[in-house]
């Protein structure tokens, strides 16, 4: 399977062009922010345009990759739109995004994320709610929403304060604090720090990669993992229990056991760089 396919007219801005492109990759449904001309800002349609596109990933791939097309990911919030809201349609405005980006961080499927350049505000929410962010050297991190007069509405008051902390989040928030790529993996926030214009290569390496689990681990990691964070230590380890028994009793579990017990998989060996 592969070449390239829009996700449909739903996507689609005033001018045609697709807000978010899909590309279906052997396993890899690789999903593209295509707003350049405004850095990749969210607005509502995009936000829906991603929806439509994380859930056809869902149905068509084993993996997913979010990307932003330019030289940007994506600087946030499309403040226009933001400004023109009532109370009332700004709080189901930032549901909606928590909805969307549920389907990314507790789906069935791994998400990997390819930033480049701005990484701001509801981009760096957008980021947080992958599984794994893949940051190229030229990309820098802000959460600028404390000098704008508002706050952050995407889930990254959750997401983001759990990937770095409370307390650093905070400081960015505070400040309008503004952090390179290298500087977000020492807190936590980024997994791989790659050069400029190896972020979507090494993104798309990745998630072939996390295709090839077996998809039953694969959920459990999803969805298991964030949900025994919230837990007690006790009812996590009990939760931790049921799920090793679930993922060890399929037959695909069986059969890769099997396989390693046989010696025909490969062990686990050290860095090439070690």
């Amino acid at each position: 399977m592969g070449g390239t396919e829009h996700s449909g007219p739903d996507a689609t801005g005033a001018d045609g062009d697709d807000l978010v492109t899909y590309d279906l990759q052997g396993d890899v449904a690789i999903i593209g922010l295509n707003r350049p001309d405004k850095r990749n800002a969210i607005s509502d349609r995009v936000v829906e345009a991603i929806g439509a596109a994380v859930l056809r990933a869902t149905d068509e791939a084993k993996a997913g990759v979010i990307w932003g097309e330019g030289t940007h990911f994506c600087a946030g919030l499309d403040l226009g739109e933001h400004s023109k809201k009532s109370l009332i349609d700004s709080v189901k405005g930032s549901r909606r995004w928590h909805r969307i980006f549920d389907l990314i961080e507790r789906g069935s499927i791994p998400f990997v994320s390819a930033l480049q350049g701005a990484v701001v505000g509801g981009g760096f929410e957008l980021a947080a709610s992958t599984h794994i962010r893949v940051a190229e050297e030229n990309a820098f991190f802000a959460l600028p929403e404390g000098q704008r007069g508002i706050f952050v509405g995407g889930g990254g008051s959750v997401r983001i304060a759990r990937l770095i902390g409370s307390g650093r989040m905070g400081d960015m928030m505070l400040t309008g604090r503004v952090l390179s790529a290298q500087e977000m993996e020492r807190w936590g926030g980024v997994s791989y720090v790659v050069p400029e214009g190896g972020a979507k290569e090494k993104a798309i390496e990745l998630a072939t990669q996390t295709a090839t689990n077996a998809e039953m681990t694969n959920f459990a990691i999803l969805n298991a993992l964030p949900r025994i964070r919230d837990m007690s230590s006790e009812d996590g380890l009990f939760t931790e229990s049921l799920m090793s028994a679930l993922t060890t009793g399929t037959p695909e579990a069986e059969e890769r056991l099997r396989a390693f017990l046989e010696k025909r998989a490969a062990k686990v060996a050290a860095p090439k760089d070690a």
